[in-house]
């Protein structure tokens, strides 16, 4: 029963872990400020702005630029941070899971 709270414990906090990451905002910016992307801990889009005073529009080229690099980045420093809050979790619930034979 011992080994039973214990992963319900882990899972609870597992479960806590991905909720908080839904409030992990990360926000990143090309073209200085020209195209803001913001995107949770759980690697979802949140906001995509656009400012059209800073964008030459006779050069989509460069903002297609942008957004890819806020695209990329955004999302390599929202996987940094769910990695990060759940790697400890995961190690553990990985083996409490395998103590259950799984």
């Amino acid at each position: 029963m011992g080994q039973t709270m214990d992963q319900m414990k882990m899972l609870n906090q597992l479960r806590k872990a991905q909720k908080d990451l839904k409030n992990e905002i990360v926000e990143v910016e090309a073209g200085d400020g020209a195209v803001v992307v913001q995107i949770t801990g759980e690697l979802k889009v949140k906001k995509v702005t656009l400012d059209p005073e800073k964008i030459d529009f006779d050069d989509i080229s460069e903002l297609e630029r942008w957004i890819e690099n806020c695209f990329r980045d955004g999302y390599a420093k929202a996987q940094e941070i769910a990695t990060e809050k759940m790697k400890p979790l995961m190690s553990s619930l990985g083996g409490a899971l395998g103590n259950m034979g799984m």
